[in-house]
């Protein structure tokens, strides 16, 4: 057990914020699982304060799986806190803001927010104190080792907020430069959890068990950020949850079962989103449930083209179970993030 303010979080396995993905169905899909922590999608304070019906649509009507916090971005103290106190007053529900200072997206960097905020690191304090102030609710950061290899300041982001009074932080381990490719660097924020006032979440190529269990070895961190190693891959946070809470490392499940869950995702999709933008939603989504199963291939290209309604897409996936009892399909050995 540990804490962000006075927040109890219950595990190690912490659903990390992705764009286009981490929505309201989505999350409440995977808590199950066995996630502890989770994160909305990136959503923008300039949106919040316009009052952009899209960015509305991702915090006013969600109904946190508690705890989850709203993760904003922006580039300035002023504004970003803004948008706290207003998305607050709009949803109550808020558990706790968290702040993108490592987004690598061009166009967020373009306008100073993300990564970009992150290359000022008393903003970055600024803006931790700012929001506390407007809202009283407790505040995390995400960030980056820093622009590149020959400019790491994520020591002196960390420092700057967590005196600011952030509750947690997060470090993908690659820098801004690195985006999501490459292999993290765990090893430059090796027993980084021990050094820092507050709990640490590590992030970067979460993909399997051992991936987890190994960042956290190395790092000494409180928990540990699924994010694109857990689309089409609900089980990795039961294997984690299960290994740092009863010492039981737990097999992959059978492609039976990836079906079965890849249907309760697309209907609470649908639910959420209709059913014209939800199937479209599940196009990049749907296939990764079949990854790493021999004999599927033909079925993920046509989970990722073929459906424009749920009947569409349920007869594809029936067409798996069909070759699962048939024993056409096999047994994944090693989870693969391939589409």
């Amino acid at each position: 057990m540990w804490k962000i303010g006075d927040i109890d979080i219950d595990g190690k396995a912490v659903l990390g914020p992705m764009s286009g993905f981490t929505f309201e169905s989505y999350r409440n899909f995977m808590r199950p699982f066995g996630i502890a922590l989770s994160f909305t999608e990136m959503t923008s304070s300039q949106g919040i304060i316009h009052d952009c019906e899209r960015t509305s649509s991702m915090y006013i009507g969600f109904r946190p799986d508690r705890p989850t916090g709203l993760q904003l971005f922006g580039n300035s103290p002023e504004t970003i806190s803004e948008s706290a106190a207003i998305a607050l007053k709009k949803n109550p529900g808020i558990d706790f803001f968290d702040v993108n200072l490592g987004c690598p997206v061009p166009k967020v960097r373009r306008s100073g927010s993300g990564s970009a905020l992150a290359e000022y690191p008393e903003k970055c304090g600024q803006t931790v104190r700012c929001i506390k102030k407007r809202t009283g609710l407790p505040v995390t950061v995400k960030i980056r080792l820093g622009k590149s290899m020959d400019s790491l300041n994520y020591r002196e982001v960390i420092r700057e907020t967590v005196s600011a009074g952030a509750d947690a932080v997060t470090v993908h381990a690659r820098t801004v430069k690195e985006g999501y490719s490459g292999i993290p660097h765990y090893d430059l924020i090796r027993n980084l959890g021990s050094e820092i006032s507050v709990p640490l979440i590590v992030s970067g190529n979460i993909f399997s068990l051992d991936d987890a269990v190994n960042a956290i070895r190395i790092t000494g961190a409180d928990g540990v950020m699924i994010a694109r190693g857990g689309i089409g891959n609900p089980f990795l946070a039961t294997q984690i949850d299960s290994w740092f809470r009863y010492g039981k490392r737990l097999p992959d499940p059978a492609a039976g079962e990836q079906i079965k869950n890849c249907k309760i995702l697309s209907e609470m999709i649908i639910s959420e989103k209709g059913e014209e933008a939800g199937v479209r939603k599940l196009h990049s989504i749907a296939p990764k449930f079949l990854s790493g199963y021999g004999g599927c291939r033909r079925y993920r290209h046509e989970l990722a083209n073929v459906p424009r309604t749920k009947e569409e897409l349920f007869a594809i996936l029936e067409k798996v179970n069909a070759q699962i009892d048939s024993g056409n399909v096999h047994a994944r050995k090693t989870y693969v993030n391939a589409a």
